[in-house]
């Protein structure tokens, strides 16, 4: 310890290097924001003073900290138990902050238990290159079983962005477009580039906003729809009639009398299809199999 500062500066000067220093974990796909850019992200995500926030992997607290200045409150969730130790030591009142995977933590219970009075809940996070889609696919099903969630701006690989976005019959459509477009409309809002982070990624970063609202259609089967929709996108080359022969047999029926039930030309492919053209397919289905 030097001499000419007290101990109690020392040791919190010790505490900002180290909080300073510390690296991102590769396992955990950890990539810090460089502060010039948290600017930018905290004024398209536009925290409200009435605003409850669900935050996906805080970290150091960057976007945390600065958005606890404007939101009502927050509740963050970070798998890191080194740096959720060190942000809960630093949050002010309006933050809670939890330990845990947020793929396997019950969002529904966690939420009953932290703000029960709650029904509008925004969701911000940077999330993971490697497990952004099931991070999604997190969110849609907590919204249909809890109907808190209104929006969610996050930051994702720019490759998982273009999915989300794209149009039918293109390259990037397919599981994950249809499931996320089913209950929600998706804007692109910000492009960073590897810069913008340390250690700097080796792929873009693209922000979206997901506005969630009703389904675009009301389906007899939830499941029954997701699992023909995975279904048929494993054989994204072959003609709708022939990617779905193996569906239809099992549920006793034909592919071509579906298709001609949903109003379907057999000769498509899987990635021309509709949002709504596949509901009426996976509805067909559901009825059949009563």
């Amino acid at each position: 310890m030097r001499r000419d500062i007290g101990r109690e500066k020392w040791e919190e000067r010790e505490k900002i290097r180290k909080r300073g220093s510390a690296r991102a974990r590769k396992r955990f796909g950890q990539h810090f924001l460089e502060a010039v850019w948290v600017r930018k992200l905290i004024d398209v995500i536009e925290p409200q003073p009435t605003d409850t926030l669900f935050e996906i992997g805080p970290g150091r607290g960057a976007l945390t900290l600065p958005l606890a200045e404007r939101a009502e409150r927050i509740v963050a969730v970070e798998i890191d138990r080194d740096l959720a130790a060190d942000l809960g030591g630093r949050i002010p009142p309006n933050v809670r902050v939890i330990g845990g995977d947020v793929l396997a933590v019950d969002l529904n219970a966690l939420f009953e238990r932290e703000i029960p009075d709650v029904r509008r809940l925004r969701v911000v996070g940077n999330l993971p290159y490697n497990i952004a889609a099931p991070i999604l696919f997190r969110l849609l099903a907590f919204r249909r079983s809890s109907g808190r969630l209104t929006d969610a701006t996050l930051m994702l690989q720019q490759e998982v962005a273009d999915r989300l976005l794209a149009e039918p019959g293109s390259r990037d459509y397919g599981v994950l477009t249809i499931l996320v477009r089913m209950h929600a409309e998706v804007a692109r809002l910000l492009t960073l580039p590897p810069g913008a982070f340390r250690p700097a990624p080796k792929v873009t970063s693209t922000v979206v906003r997901l506005t969630f609202r009703a389904p675009l259609v009301t389906l007899i089967d939830q499941p029954g729809f997701e699992a023909l929709v995975r279904g048929i996108f494993t054989q994204r080359r072959k003609t709708i009639l022939n990617a779905l022969k193996s569906l239809a047999a099992a549920a006793g029926i034909t592919a071509a009398d579906a298709l001609a039930q949903a109003g379907i030309d057999p000769g498509r492919r899987p990635q021309t299809l509709e949002v709504t053209e596949l509901a009426a397919l996976a509805d067909f289905f559901a009825a059949a199999r009563k």
